[in-house]
């Protein structure tokens, strides 16, 4: 039989071998020896249970420390009262924030914390003790030991027993004025956020600026050569008007000036001067709407809405592209002439140009390179798509193509925020911007725009 891992009991017990078994019957010793075995198992069962109680109380007492410093690290101050509002715990929080010794603060009245003039602070903890609904911000003022009082934004939860009923609540509390420094620095870093994103914005639309400037050029030469060469005919048409009106004035003979009119081509130039001044007005309102176009493409103001026709601004977007390509991509157009939208018209001529200069930059070493725009209203949308007859999407970058930075360029051949841009316009205008590989080959853009936001 073996020996107990403690022997107080057992050796108040005589050992097996010491059993006197003189004079005994057999059944009798048989007895005792059964005795001495079920005391001797009872003990082995006091000394398992001593054990195992020993091991629980280790690991209450782990547990308590553990809790303890849980508390003792909490920087929000937290208060456990019982169903009848007097307080069972504290952390040392409440304790330094109230100037009360925590002896002292065990056992009295939760309200004697707080200044409730009006008892709104008691009506709200009533209704969480009454009901065992938690309360959020509750913003009271706890007094301190030494006059004065502290504002808190307070978090109540009931505390319920296993059978659910109600033992108490817990509080959390927080100093408002470290809510407001959080607040602050949330502001704060939100405001720098914001910065950093029109930077990115402003960044993004001056290098796509730099791509399209050689097509923006040579659209701005034609209406520009276009009025120099009309204002150089108005200066010789102008010089032969003077003489003629001058020798009329001095008066001369009509027959001479019946000669000089012809001479001059009064006539002719009298039937010229009209289509003239009106090619020189629209050469330079061309001139105007390109000079408007890129003002508003490079501003780093907030665009307001505006009705326009959105063909014409995808036409004008992608003339830029393309004139500044030095292999020019086949452009097929599927759009009605004329589509009025409401919307950000610098915000869409810039997707577009994002769009259009990524597909021509896809088709550089394609042999028929090809980009294919459509335009259509679908409901309350505009559907504008933008698809070009390249290798496509590989499905592992699908996921990544609208992050910032995120290019298959080579180094300073991209910046990556091109789409990413572009993703964030159309969603700041209520619309979206997806892509997609096409059935029959190529990557195709796809932008939903509300035709007339509310």
């Amino acid at each position: 039989m073996a020996k107990p891992a403690s022997g107080k009991f057992h050796e108040s017990l005589p050992m097996q071998a010491e059993v006197p078994t003189l004079g005994l019957a057999p059944a009798g010793e048989e007895a005792w020896i059964e005795v001495i075995r079920k005391m001797d198992a009872v003990y082995k069962d006091l000394v398992e249970s001593q054990t195992l109680l020993e091991r629980q109380h280790a690991a209450l007492e782990e547990a308590q420390q553990f809790i303890d410093s849980v508390l003792g690290s909490m920087t929000d101050v937290l208060v456990a009262c019982d169903a009848r509002g007097r307080i069972q715990q504290v952390n040392p929080a409440m304790v330094q924030l109230s100037g009360v010794a925590e002896k002292s603060l065990m056992g009295s009245a939760i309200l004697d914390l707080f200044e409730d003039e009006d008892g709104a602070v008691a009506a709200r903890l009533a209704g969480c003790f009454r009901e065992a609904r938690p309360i959020s911000d509750l913003e009271v003022h706890m007094r301190q030991q030494g006059g004065g009082a502290t504002p808190l934004a307070l978090n109540c939860s009931p505390r319920l027993d296993h059978r659910g009923r109600l033992v108490g609540i817990v509080i959390v509390g927080r100093p408002i004025g470290e809510l407001r420094r959080a607040y602050h620095q949330l502001d704060l870093a939100h405001q720098r956020l914001t910065r950093t994103q029109q930077q990115l914005v402003v960044s993004e639309k001056m290098a796509a600026l730099g791509r399209v400037v050689a097509g923006v050029a040579h659209e701005l030469n034609n209406p520009i050569s276009f009025v120099f060469g009309n204002m150089h005919a108005l200066k010789r048409y102008g010089a032969a008007i003077s003489a003629y009106l001058d020798a009329a004035h001095g008066r001369a003979d009509p027959q001479a000036l019946e000669e000089l009119r012809r001479k001059l081509k009064i006539d002719s130039i009298a039937a010229d001067m009209k289509p003239l001044i009106d090619g020189t007005l629209e050469g330079a309102e061309r001139v105007r709407a390109i000079v408007q176009d890129l003002r508003r493409f490079s501003s780093s103001q907030r665009e307001g809405l505006e009705v326009f026709d959105v063909t014409r601004t995808i036409r004008t977007a992608v003339d830029w592209v393309v004139r500044a390509e030095r292999v020019k991509p086949a452009v097929v157009f599927d759009m009605p002439g004329e589509l009025d939208v409401c919307a950000r018209k610098g915000h869409l001529h810039q997707v577009i140009v994002n769009l259009v200069h990524n597909a021509a930059d896809v088709l550089q070493n394609r042999p028929d390179p090809r980009i294919e725009i459509s335009c259509r209203r679908e409901g309350e949308d505009v559907v504008i798509k933008v698809r070009d007859n390249g290798t496509g999407i590989p499905q592992t970058h699908m996921d990544q193509i609208f992050e910032p930075f995120f290019t298959t360029k080579p180094i300073g051949q991209g910046t990556g925020l091109g789409l990413y841009v572009s993703y964030g316009l159309m969603k700041e205008q209520g619309g979206d911007l997806t892509a997609a590989n096409h059935p029959e080959g190529g990557a195709v853009f796809t932008i939903h725009l509300p035709a007339n936001p509310g």
